[in-house]
């Protein structure tokens, strides 16, 4: 017994409705016979007697009133089947999957949403992420499609655009007195410091960079207080506990909203920023949208970054 094809099953299911295949072909814009050919090729493939036939009309035999709701379910499943992939495919119906650090909401993804859902209020966003190594490692097993990371990254089976956005860490304190210079690291030894990304301290650029940098000056750089986010530093610094390192474009607004003074570093530590997906996997067209977009506000973004922090 053979499997019948989508089109036999349509032929019966408007055969069964109009009650004469000249009516069902007409439906279909096709001849009778080849309604009716298509008709007896589904029966043979079934081994069944679908219609009893009088001279006026067709009537749908015991077995053809059992398979005619199957039917109809099997097209409808192939119709929605189609409706899926067209809103997979469409920027309009899609869902974002997109990962990033805990602190970018503070002047990138409140924005960037709000902005999104405004142009595409159908799509879905799922946005996550703790930091760039969590968001490398979802990326790579797939559990969201793409994200936006501080390099360098690991990026083994991931694709790394080139450098989408560039902050810089600077020094924060609450003693004006403390920021009226740039601050070389046997400066930032001698302070009470608080610092960020206490659990992924070996894999956060800054930690590692101003580690490296203490060594080759000789010194050493000892956390009075270590805490997992940036903003939770800040807060600190902000009721005197202790000075800390942020990204500028991060601490921006606590900044000047605490009472808190900041100074570049001495020489200026960047932060580089790229977008990360899968090697050789397809982006949906809401993600792509939701990266495009974070592109022109990142470019908006750093077009107010200080002057005193541009090189």
């Amino acid at each position: 017994m053979g499997l019948p094809t989508l089109r036999q099953l349509e032929y019966f299911v408007a055969a069964a409705r109009c009650g004469t295949f000249a009516a069902a072909a007409a439906e279909h814009h096709i001849a009778q016979p080849s309604l009716s050919e298509q008709i007896q090729a589904l029966e043979r493939s079934l081994e069944l007697t679908l219609f009893t036939r009088s001279s006026r009309r067709l009537f749908l035999t015991d077995a053809g009133k059992q398979l005619l709701p199957l039917a109809e379910r099997a097209i409808g499943g192939v119709v929605e089947l189609a409706e899926m992939s067209r809103r997979v495919r469409s920027v309009d119906e899609g869902t974002v999957s997109f990962g990033t650090f805990n602190s970018a909401h503070l002047y990138l993804l409140t924005e960037l949403i709000r902005e999104f859902h405004a142009e595409h209020p159908a799509v879905q966003i799922r946005v996550t992420g703790l930091n760039s190594s969590e968001v490398a490692d979802a990326v790579r097993d797939g559990e969201i499609e793409a994200g936006l990371v501080q390099l360098p990254i690991d990026d083994r089976e991931l694709t790394l655009t080139p450098t989408v956005f560039v902050d810089q860490a600077v020094y924060v304190s609450r003693h004006r007195e403390n920021t009226l210079t740039p601050i070389d690291i046997e400066t930032l030894a001698t302070r009470s410091l608080i610092l960020s990304e206490a659990r992924w301290s070996q894999d956060d650029p800054l930690r590692v960079s101003m580690l490296e940098r203490a060594q080759r000056a000789g010194v050493v750089l000892d956390p009075i207080v270590e805490v997992e986010f940036q903003t939770h530093a800040l807060e600190l610094a902000a009721q005197g506990v202790g000075d800390s390192l942020v990204s500028f474009h991060v601490g921006r607004s606590m900044i000047a909203r605490r009472g808190l003074h900041w100074a570049p570093l001495d020489p200026p530590v960047e932060e580089h920023y790229a977008f990360v997906t899968r090697r050789n996997a397809a982006i949906s067209p809401a993600t792509d949208a939701f990266m495009r977009m974070a592109q022109v506000i990142l470019t908006r973004i750093h077009a107010t970054t200080p002057r005193e922090l541009v090189l």
